[in-house]
């Protein structure tokens, strides 16, 4: 077993009493400081048996654990504060640091969730676990530079996980980008990339993912799920109009969420795709040089708009709610896709009932 497949089934083995976080501290794993309080492990095919062995006396789970030759790991507890619903769950979010994927860190980190925020903008991505580590909590905020594009760039998102956290409980691929038209103007290089990064980039998301999860699926009790969830779309529901790359994509997300639902469920992975409807705040639709609202404009999408106002109303009227989909909105489907045990393969909508499954 290398580092990255050891630091997971060492997290599930500690976790007897609650989750923990466990991170390397030294690759020679030297035991001649071994303390009362450090389980020393000869190999680590023996982690099973020898943790066995270890809560026979004990009630508590080591801090530390030696592998000798190999590793030296720290343990560290996760602590519950107030009524937080996923205290020391390790949390990646794609496209994490600014917009809708920023909102979404932030609300579940203040849920007691371990926060990992990939994104392309490393100066705004140091900025927001800045913010999220000053607020004092037990619970950490990790920014790690990622092209969900690329999958080189996610598998290595997902081994500096690992290795600062001990394991991953929730991946939530948010990242994605729209660009609006329509059959005479989208061209084939715009296309391509689109379906990268939000169909390609999903895919690397839970082949990497699922990967550490299963180990700890291997290493923990039956009562213990995680979760892979994409961040889909209304128009994951229905077609959109001159907007064809983006509905596709998400369209085929979908599909996946299902298959890889089907896949993964007998090692406790749940798989879901939340499907939130106009985020009209944000930057994708409001940005006043390339949002939604002036693309669409200019696409003459919205039939008699002559204002990026007439645009924004225009979709305002078609939500029964009467407004767009805000962040704790989203924030709500997710944590119950993750306190719900029962409930694999599905898309969720959350869009103010625009769109309603049948």
């Amino acid at each position: 077993m290398n580092i990255i497949e050891t630091l997971p089934a060492v997290r599930m083995l500690a976790s007897k009493n609650g989750l923990v976080t466990c991170h390397l501290t030294d690759e020679k794993g030297d035991a001649t400081d071994a303390k009362s309080t450090t389980l020393v492990i000869d190999d680590a095919t023996e982690l099973k048996d020898t943790f066995a062995d270890w809560y026979k006396s004990s009630s508590e789970a080591p801090e530390c654990v030696i592998i000798k030759g190999k590793a030296k790991i720290e343990i560290e507890p996760s602590k519950v504060v107030g009524r937080q619903r996923i205290t020391g769950r390790v949390v990646i979010v794609t496209g994490g640091a600014q917009g809708f994927g920023a909102g979404i860190a932030t609300e579940l980190f203040e849920e007691g969730a371990n926060i990992v925020v990939a994104d392309l903008n490393e100066e705004v991505g140091m900025e927001m676990i800045d913010k999220l580590n000053g607020k004092g909590y037990s619970n950490k905020a990790l920014f790690v530079k990622t092209d969900v594009s690329n999958p080189d760039s996610v598998e290595n998102l997902i081994n500096e996980t690992t290795l600062h956290f001990g394991g991953l409980d929730v991946m939530i691929s948010n990242a994605g980008i729209l660009r609006a038209g329509g059959l005479d103007e989208m061209d084939p290089k715009t296309f391509d990339l689109m379906t990268k990064v939000n169909y390609a980039g999903y895919f690397y998301c839970a082949k990497y993912s699922s990967k550490v999860m299963k180990i700890q699926s291997q290493y923990s009790d039956d009562s213990y799920y995680m979760d892979i969830l994409q961040i889909n779309s209304k128009s994951g529901l229905k077609g959109s109009n001159r907007n064809f790359a983006y509905a596709g994509g998400k369209f085929g997300g979908i599909g996946l969420t299902q298959s890889f639902a089907l896949e993964l469920m007998p090692d406790r992975i749940k798989v879901n795709s939340i499907c939130p409807g106009n985020f009209f705040d944000g930057l994708l639709w409001s940005n006043p040089e390339n949002g939604l609202f002036v693309q669409y404009l200019k696409a003459g999408k919205v039939p008699g708009a002559k204002t990026i106002e007439d645009v924004k109303q225009f979709y305002e009227n078609q939500v029964p709610a009467k407004r767009g989909c805000r962040v704790i909105d989203v924030v709500r489907a997710i944590l119950y896709a993750i306190e719900q045990e029962y409930e694999t393969g599905q898309a969720i909508p959350v869009t103010g009932g625009q769109e309603m499954l049948r």
